[in-house]
């Protein structure tokens, strides 16, 4: 079985000019004819180049791997149950599913986040698509009551931040981002900064705590979507050598007179930002915590990703030592960015298999009395089903679900359906609801009973985030139902079960046909 589909994607707008004869495990088309005028990897690549490593068109998507793992979430289902109920009374009445709680507080000191959902929106960067939507994303995170990560490089590619000695002093764009929170912030949820090499040596933590009230941060080790750097493209020559003044690495180099002259002819259009891979150290890990504990750090988070399981295993420790509120891991291989679409795709340790090692990590320390933190998981969730499923596999550990791209694409057509009702052409995909916001977003006449007249403040892109949430938040209390697991804290593995052999020896969790195996025994026999 073939998993990746090498040498043409639409993320790559590449394709075979052969596709019905294709070799499997190169992508070539079987028979390549000399008059080929460049149709795939290869022969775009071959005038293109390194433009051609990266998923088009840049600032307008959001991309994910196409590779078909071996073992996926959807190798799991989910069990219900006839007998009793946990966190509610076992009475018909009363063990209904709008009776199930879905909240949860994350943190192990007295002063928890308290969250609405399971959710938490992982960290979207400096990344154009990220921009472009961030007041969706913020206030949709807020009224949802969900946590929300600020990506990297913000400041950094933040073309009016001041900076003086090195040391970021103001950041227009940093500051947007976190009021789009706080314009809605309720008491669910919360806004954290997330940072890295670049954003570290600027200062950017210290001053989102000091000066925009930020309270939680989050330490990147990396993503589940690439090993390198974040990476992000400028078609403008003045951002180029503004980028590469403040300390990135930027291809080709916007310096060399030859490079700025290439440019200028139309010779290639966009320069690439690039920023350097964490150097992780235990030591130094540990003293980055104290400082930004010292500076006013309310909550410390971790976040890693898809990287061999020698350094999932230091994460899991060193968080566990730091004592830190939340470790986040990101299964490959998707991202909102623009990560290397190869790597991408062939890079890092999937989901389940992941997930499944930092269980067994987790398990190895708590029998050795040691503290775990909470966790969040990462890598491609997207409806109720697989959150269940996702906090499954990881009970008790597990108590949060990353997403990125799925609020994002809510928020994209929370905004072109606003777009639609303005212009007065509506597709009929939205007019077979209505014509207008309320009648469209099912969601928006409670919405407007309880903002009043703020209502029209709140992006459509949020509309279409706490939409989009309520829908998973009503499934996912169906499935808790089910189960007769009313509260989160007590979903468990045998929740689920393996449908296959190598998902139960991969996960742990056991093969469907050996579930309650004795229980059953006992059960005929009695």
């Amino acid at each position: 079985m073939t998993f990746s589909k090498p040498n043409r994607s639409d993320a790559t707008f590449t394709s075979n000019r052969t596709p019905k004869s294709v070799c499997p495990f190169s992508g070539m088309c079987a028979t390549c004819s000399e008059d080929c005028i460049g149709l795939c990897e290869i022969g775009k690549s071959a005038f293109r180049g390194t433009e051609i490593q990266y998923p088009q068109p840049f600032g307008t998507i959001s991309s994910a791997s196409e590779k078909d793992y071996p073992v996926d979430y959807s190798h799991f289902n989910i069990m219900g149950s006839t007998v009793g109920a946990h966190g509610i009374e076992a009475d018909s009445d009363v063990a209904i599913f709008p009776n199930v709680s879905v909240e949860r507080e994350i943190g192990p000191g007295e002063n928890k986040i308290k969250v609405k959902l399971p959710i938490i929106i992982a960290g979207m960067g400096s990344t154009n698509i990220a921009h472009k939507h961030w007041d969706s994303l913020g206030a949709g995170a807020a009224i949802s009551g969900v946590i929300l990560v600020i990506g990297e490089n913000v400041v950094g590619m933040d073309p009016h931040a001041e900076i003086k000695n090195g040391r970021v002093v103001k950041s227009p764009n940093l500051e947007f981002r976190v009021r789009s929170f706080m314009d809605f912030y309720e008491g669910y949820g919360t806004i954290a900064l997330q940072g890295n090499v670049e954003d570290t040596r600027l200062g950017v933590p210290e001053y989102a705590i000091q000066e925009l009230g930020v309270e939680a941060i989050e330490i990147k080790w990396g993503q589940g979507a690439k090993d390198i750097g974040g990476e992000v493209n400028t078609d403008s020559l003045e951002r180029a050598l503004q980028l590469k003044r403040r300390g990135y690495i930027v291809i080709p180099d916007p310096e060399d007179p030859q490079v700025q002259e290439a440019y200028i002819k139309g010779a290639f259009k966009e320069f690439e930002r690039h920023s350097r891979v964490s150097m992780v150290e235990e030591e130094s890990f540990h003293k980055r915590v104290e400082e930004l504990r010292k500076a006013g750090a309310k909550y410390i988070f971790l976040k890693t990703g898809a990287f061999r399981p020698a350094d999932l295993a230091r994460a899991v420790k060193y968080a566990s030592d730091a004592k830190i509120d939340l470790l986040t891991v990101d299964g490959a291989g998707g991202g909102t960015g623009m990560s290397p679409w190869r790597m991408m795709n062939e890079w890092g340790i999937p989901m389940v298999e992941l997930h499944s090692l930092l269980y067994q990590y987790c398990e190895k320390l708590a029998a050795k009395g040691k503290f775990i933190p909470h966790i969040a998981v990462a890598g491609g969730f997207v409806l109720e089903d697989q959150i269940f499923k996702g906090l499954a596999l990881g009970a008790p550990y597990f108590k949060l679900i990353g997403m990125a791209r799925a609020p994002l694409t809510a928020a994209f057509v929370g905004r072109n359906v606003k777009e639609a009702v303005d212009s007065g052409k509506i597709p009929r995909h939205y007019s077979q609801y209505g014509k207008t916001i309320e009648q469209i977003f099912i969601t928006a006449s409670d919405l407007k009973n309880k903002y009043g007249s703020d209502f029209e403040k709140i992006p459509a892109g949020a509309l279409g985030i706490y939409t989009y949430f309520e829908r998973i938040k009503q499934g996912l209390r169906q499935f808790m139902c089910g189960a007769r697991k009313c509260s989160l804290d007590h979903i468990t593995r045998d929740d689920i079960a393996a449908l296959t052999r190598e998902a139960a020896e991969v996960s742990g969790v056991k093969y469907i046909m050996e579930l309650d195996k004795e229980e059953a025994e006992k059960i005929l026999e009695g």
